[in-house]
């Protein structure tokens, strides 16, 4: 859940634009205030620039998760790319807790992400000559922290993210996934406020995806992060994020919690994007539910809150009926279906 209570947001991202191409900051001088951002970048283009984040603005309060989701070409890593200045923006501001970090020194900038960013990427880039403690800890020495410091902050959060026993590992040792955990777990080694993970799970297969998954939000709900999360994957982005951002040509096209961007698309592409999510999952009672005319009716109900999902809803409710039997085709019953089978059944097909 988004945290917000009127403090200033954990990250800010305004009037963001990365241009890529010769001259391009003077290009984005020139032409920025005369339209709209699509007719300064049809302007950008004319001149062989390349406008790869557009206008982007956001926040991301304090313990929120915020997914950024696009398709391949979108800008959604090129974005994450400049908020962590690992590219430099053309234009825009990008605030850490109200300081602008575009404007930060070399030196201010390598203490931020010493001490309060931390960066997790797809391409892990664990060092094949250290063990796996090694690696977690290797952060930690480069800010001076002592060995038993190091050892002991990495055994840690090694076992936060369920590497247990294989401390002394090497990274060549382990498979994809664990691989990945060592990457997550070094960058949670320092203890950042914020972190930004770039499509951290897509090289990896469903099922341990899935895995790591529940392992990050389980690690979110204890750690409470502010988190700037990317991925390709609608069901990814829905499963983790509090808001999301729809990327499209450079663009940030909507904006919304999960539930508002499947119910309540901008355009199609958006639609495109949740076309085959299951409504069920994320449009909750109260928002279909009839004001009550009356008193309430008398009856040993299932218990239903406004803000479960329909899905769930659906499945306590078919948990009180009968079990119906089935019959062969000679019409010989055979065996018994609880109505609430046929919703696991469901779920478990749209899953």
């Amino acid at each position: 859940m988004n945290v917000s209570n009127g403090a200033a947001p954990a990250i800010e991202v305004e009037g963001l634009w990365q241009v890529f191409g010769a001259h391009a900051q003077e290009a984005l001088r020139e032409h920025r205030g005369a339209g709209d951002h699509h007719a300064i970048a049809d302007q950008l283009k004319a001149k062989g620039l390349i406008p790869a984040v557009r206008e982007a603005n956001f926040k991301v309060n304090a313990g929120g998760l915020f997914v950024i989701m696009g398709l391949s070409g979108s800008g959604k890593s090129t974005l994450i790319r400049c908020i962590s200045r690992l590219i430099e923006p053309t234009a825009g501001a990008v605030r850490i807790d109200g300081e602008d970090i575009l404007q930060a020194n070399e030196k201010r900038l390598i203490e931020l992400r010493r001490h309060k960013l931390g960066m997790v990427f797809q391409h892990f880039g664990l060092f094949p000559h250290m063990t796996v403690t090694d690696n977690v800890a290797f952060p930690l020495k480069m800010q001076g922290a002592g060995r038993s410091e190091r050892r002991n902050r990495a055994l840690e959060v090694l076992k936060m993210v369920g590497l247990e026993g294989r401390e002394d590992s090497y990274p060549r040792q382990l498979s994809g996934g664990q691989r990945q955990r060592v990457g997550i777990a070094r960058s949670l080694a320092v203890n950042p406020d914020i972190w930004f993970l770039d499509e951290p799970f897509s090289a990896l297969d469903p099922l341990i995806r899935r895995q790591l998954q529940d392992e990050f939000l389980n690690i979110q709900a204890t750690l409470r992060k502010s988190i700037v999360f990317i991925t390709h994957d609608i069901a990814e982005a829905l499963k983790l994020a509090d808001r999301i951002a729809i990327m499209r040509d450079g663009e940030i096209v909507q904006i919304g919690t999960p539930t508002q961007i499947v119910l309540n698309p901008v355009d199609d592409y958006v639609r495109e994007f949740a076309r085959d999510i299951p409504k069920g999952r994320h449009m909750t009672l109260g928002e279909v539910m009839e004001p009550l005319d009356g008193s309430p009716l008398a009856g040993d109900w299932p218990e239903l809150r406004t803000g479960m999902s329909l899905e769930a809803a659906l499945t306590q409710c078919a948990s009180t009926f009968e079990s119906v039997p089935v019959k062969d085709g000679d019409g010989k019953v055979v065996g018994m279906v609880r109505p609430d089978s046929f919703v696991k059944a469901l779920g478990a097909e749209s899953g």
